[in-house]
């Protein structure tokens, strides 16, 4: 995966090392003194691909990578500095039981009868296989989830409060740069795309758009956790949006589903099912879209970070540091664009559900 980034910047540091290397007072090398300065790139070359195979082997990107954007039974700061979360289980026999994760820190990871197992996701399961547990834990992504909820309500009840207490006057600081992205979605998002009828979903819209946006930037902070790179989480997310669709459609809505308008009758037999097909393909768009953008983007800075490790040189470090501060200011812009995204194909689906008759007919 790498070996193309290894043997440019390998063979680019030889490449600049023999350039300073040759005196500058030098005349006209001879057919001799090219042949040794090949031989010497080669060597060296071969040296620090050899370097990096080693240094690769010891560092594992992979295991690294997936360590950091999956869930976690607890939450790891920084190397070495983890806060150990709450372990909820529930089983016939013993009830509910509360401890602390980290009492699976020994070398077996186990503790009164149950087995935390490491992989691509961690899970604890019971040392009797005959037993069923319910693992109610509090993980890394459930922690901030709640954080980000709490953060959340501060933040709307701060500005309410505003409002309330300075009613006619104009807002200010940050209440003000709320106010702009509110009316943003509201007005260019929301109402043009769900209709007269967008007030009731507004609320809902407006709370959706910012819990992604402020997961996403959290997700970007270093020793976070990746909520919205958390598939169970989008998909959460997306059937939120799924039901509210369903709920409140119209009779045309389903009508549309069985007998599209203008569709002649042989050809039900392929829309139907093409039709039904799509419902259920919006949700999973709205799900994997999110995933995949936001798991995506903190794959690659991982890698960049790893590439560090790798290579082992304070030549490489500031300039993977520079790119990777660059890729951070992207990522910043589509924690917003997904955020937005999101919100809007779910004023989409929703609007299209319940518009009237006359209005559906016209986009037909």
């Amino acid at each position: 995966m790498y070996i193309y980034i290894k043997r440019f910047f390998a063979v680019a540091l030889v490449a600049t090392t023999c350039l300073f290397s040759v005196p500058a007072s030098a005349d006209e090398p001879t057919q001799h003194e090219h042949e040794k300065v090949t031989e010497s790139i080669n060597e060296e070359e071969h040296k620090i691909e050899h370097k990096l195979e080693e240094s690769e082997a010891k560092f594992d990107i992979g295991s690294m990578i997936m360590h950091h954007i999956a869930d976690s039974h607890e939450w790891e700061i920084t190397h070495g500095v983890v806060i150990p979360l709450p372990v909820i289980l529930y089983s016939a026999d013993r009830g509910l039981e509360v401890f602390s994760s980290s009492n699976f820190h020994n070398e077996h990871h186990e503790y009164n009868g149950y087995h935390l197992v490491h992989g691509d996701s961690e899970q604890i399961v019971p040392v009797d296989e005959s037993r069923k547990i319910y693992d109610f834990s509090i993980t890394k992504n459930v922690a901030s989830m709640l954080i980000s909820a709490v953060i959340l309500i501060l933040v709307f009840t701060s500005i309410a409060s505003f409002y309330k207490n300075n009613k006619n006057k104009a807002p200010k600081g940050f209440q003000s740069a709320m106010e702009v992205i509110i009316l943003f979605i509201r007005d260019e998002v929301v109402k043009p795309n769900v209709g007269p009828k967008y007030e009731k979903y507004l609320p809902y819209l407006l709370t959706l758009f910012f819990f992604i946006l402020i997961n996403n930037i959290m997700g970007l902070l270093p020793g976070s956790a990746n909520l919205t790179g958390n598939i169970a989480v989008t998909m959460t997310l997306a059937v939120l949006t799924f039901i509210i669709v369903h709920l409140n459609a119209n009779g045309h809505y389903y009508k549309h589903l069985v007998k599209p308008t203008g569709v002649p009758v042989p050809l039900l037999l392929i829309m139907i099912p093409v039709e039904i097909v799509g419902v259920f393909m919006k949700p999973f768009s709205l799900m994997v879209r999110l995933f995949a953008n936001i798991t995506a983007g903190h794959i690659i800075l991982l890698s960049l970070f790893g590439l560090i490790f790798i290579f082992q040189s304070f030549v490489i470090a500031p300039v993977i540091s520079l790119f990777a501060l660059f890729l951070n200011f992207i990522e910043i812009m589509v924690a917003f664009i997904q955020a937005f995204i999101f919100t809007l194909l779910s004023s989409m689906y929703i609007g299209s559900a319940i518009e009237e008759h006359s209005h559906a007919d016209h986009g037909h």
